[in-house]
């Protein structure tokens, strides 16, 4: 086994692949961009080298750089984790030369899958089955419109060189086509580098389902079982979980032996995953292989009992893949979700900024948190904002989504908007519950899965209103506990005044909406009033995770978190609400002119501009593409009206709240 290992990536992953060396005795170095200087996978790591500029190519990406430090330190081998450099041929060659052990699959292999189209010529010829289409080398507009109207619509376009969704697009009719295709190879080239795509006829309404597979140097290949991914947004996974609700047992081992021969076709070495697509009827066809670990890879662990990062150091280092196809035994159910600072309500904008709060279940048998930052860590423009990823183990899928349900609603993050109301929606909806999402199901029913507008209810508000006086009180008990008089009438904190009973004003804020509500009463026993509506509430206590109260006359029990400044609950139908604390008495002022202006919404590359001055436009119309956190963004016109100026350029780098385009000021036509 290694004693020395590199970590050529940052974040989860590397905190991850740390967490594993770190329990075999393996010393580890870890490599860190200006951006990532106090990173936690740098403070995890036994020694951490810099390897340049905050933006990847300036750093995780300059694999001459890494060889280096790596030679220099005297790492034996390099883990490239996911992303990055883990599926690039030359930087695997590259470490094989300098006698340094690339913990990955040979290059020759990573040749063979990292191109989609010549992975599908190969797997035609080992009789893996695939979806009908076009995956040649003629790449010309014209041809590719020809082939595509052969192979028949509804199409995806796909990046040869793709993955994570990026250069991807459905086409639905030849009018599309050409759009679409320069949209696609336009991601694809700022992504990978390489505009070549391949067509494919798109499977309604089809399920994606992949497969674990390993490989050592002896020959010996075998399957580690299936993750379903079919909850997807954009082609993004968002939940991932094992064994697949789609799957019987005859169905399991035939997919299972495909994966099988799919990686011996290139005598694969180390971790992969051969992904399908899965029609209802139960035909499968060869998608795809990753020629790395998953992300979504801690279900199988979850499930089988293994650690697949040792397996891959093992591998790497020579030895025999540590079991025979038989005797991989599954038990239990296993769902992974990630946590993201984005915002869902605003498609799922990327974020960024310090996590001024964190608050995550703790670990234990049932609950796993894979994580790359920890509160007071910033989430950087520069790469996938990625928070944690959230695992849960029971015995069966039912459990699995009990055990989903109550972590997510113990997150609390503070700072960048995340997508953590988004999972929770996700984890109830029937579509997940009973088993039948479909890879599109989450794009063309996404508003079942957004917060909305929907405000909070009277009995709502009034359970926020019940924490923060709770909360007010224990503050002044312990101030007045503090001092030199504990038994001072003052400690009682109800707002008492001669002549008359105490009445307070709770204001909480949500959604930049402002409520007030008036309290009377202490020590759990209040009247409470909001608008023309009156709560009596009796018995009122909060042990630091839950509320229970008497709301006239019936009894709740409420998940409910609440310091100084925020209150965090869910109704009775696991909604979420996180209010914050606001002045009881505040005046606020209003924008009259807001409008007239289209600002950049966070740091990014403008990729087209799509307006000139003079030109009318309407409501929603795009105006510019903006590619930011490794994802095309389309700019909207906020109005209808005439533009003005517009002082975006492409290829221009432009800062967050930059102004791009101006209205004609007073023009709503």
């Amino acid at each position: 086994m290694f004693e020395r290992v590199l970590i050529a990536n940052r974040g989860e992953i590397a905190c991850r692949v740390i967490r594993t060396c770190r329990r075999l005795g393996i010393h580890t170095i870890a490599v860190y961009s200006e951006a990532d200087r106090d990173a936690q996978h740098v403070r995890l790591a036994d020694e951490a080298w810099p390897i340049g500029g905050p933006r990847p190519a300036d750093s995780y990406l300059r694999g001459e750089v890494i060889l280096d430090v790596a030679k220099r330190s005297g790492a034996q081998a390099i883990h490239p984790g996911y992303g990055f450099l883990s599926e690039n041929t030359g930087f695997a060659r590259a470490c094989s030369e300098a006698g340094i052990a690339f913990v990955g699959p040979k290059p020759e292999s990573i040749d063979a899958m990292g191109s989609k189209a010549a992975a599908k010529a190969l797997m035609e010829n080992h009789q893996v089955p695939l979806v009908p289409g076009y995956h040649g080398e003629n790449q010309e507009p014209a041809h590719l419109a020809e082939q595509a109207r052969l192979t028949g619509f509804p199409l995806m376009i796909k990046a040869t060189a793709g993955g994570g969704g990026k250069g991807m697009r459905i086409v639905r009719n030849a009018d599309e086509f050409a759009d679409a295709l320069a949209s696609a190879q336009r991601e694809a080239a700022s992504a990978f580098g390489d505009t070549r795509v391949i067509l494919e006829r798109y499977v309604e309404h089809p399920r994606h389902i992949e497969f674990q597979v390993f490989g050592d140097t002896l020959g010996h290949v075998i399957h580690l079982n299936e993750r379903e991914c079919s909850a997807q947004r954009r082609y993004q996974k968002v939940l991932e979980e094992t064994p697949s609700p789609f799957l019987d047992e005859a169905r399991r081992a035939s997919m299972g032996a495909a994966a099988v021969a799919a990686a011996r076709a290139v005598d694969y070495v180390g971790a992969g995953t051969v992904e399908f697509i899965v029609a209802q009827s139960g035909e499968f066809f060869f998608m795809e292989m990753n020629t790395r670990l998953q992300v979504e890879h801690p279900v199988t662990e979850l499930t089988l009992g293994l650690d697949l990062v040792e397996w891959q150091l093992r591998v790497a280092a020579g030895q025999p893949l540590p079991l025979r196809q038989e005797q991989v035994q599954a038990r239990g159910h296993a769902i992974e979700v990630r946590l993201y600072a984005e915002d869902p309500d605003q498609n799922f904008l990327p974020g960024s900024g310090k996590l001024q709060m964190l608050r995550l279940p703790a670990p234990s048998a049932h609950v796993r948190i894979d994580g790359g930052v920890i509160e007071g860590d910033t989430v950087t423009i520069f790469y996938d904002p990625m928070i944690a990823k959230l695992i849960v183990f029971d015995a069966d899928r039912d459990l699995a989504l009990q055990r989903l349900r109550g972590a997510l609603a113990e997150c609390e993050i503070v700072g960048p908007k995340s997508n953590i109301g988004f999972l929770e929606r996700l984890a109830r909806h029937p579509a997940v519950v009973e088993g039948r999402i479909d890879t599109g199901y989450l794009d063309r029913h996404l508003e079942e899965f957004l917060t909305g507008d929907a405000a909070p209810t009277d009995r709502v508000l009034f359970a926020a209103t019940v924490a923060a006086l709770l909360q007010d009180e224990h503050a002044a008990r312990e101030e007045v506990a503090a001092s030199s008089d504990p038994h001072s009438p003052w400690a009682l904190g109800d707002a008492w005044r001669i002549g008359h009973a105490g009445k307070r004003i709770v204001a909480l804020s949500w959604r930049e909406q402002r409520f007030e509500v008036e309290a009377r009463g202490h020590d759990g026993d209040y009247q409470l009033r909001h608008g023309s509506t009156d709560c009596d509430v009796r018995g009122a206590r909060h042990d630091g995770a839950t509320l229970s109260a008497r709301f006239d006359g019936e009894s709740w029990r409420l998940p409910l978190r609440s310091d100084a400044r925020r209150v965090l609950l869910h109704d009775v139908n696991g909604q979420r609400y996180s209010f914050t604390r606001a002045a009881a008495f505040a005046w606020e002022s209003t924008d009259a002119a807001g409008g007239h202006q289209l600002i950049a919404p966070m740091p990014g590359r403008i990729v087209l501009v799509k307006a000139s001055p003079g030109d009318t436009v309407e409501q929603g119309q795009d105006l510019l593409v903006m590619e930011a956190m490794k994802m095309e963004l389309a700019l909207k016109a906020p109005r209808a009206g005439t533009i003005e100026s517009v002082s975006a350029v492409q290829g221009e780098f432009v800062e967050a709240d930059a102004v791009l385009v101006t209205f004609v000021t007073g023009d709503h036509s």
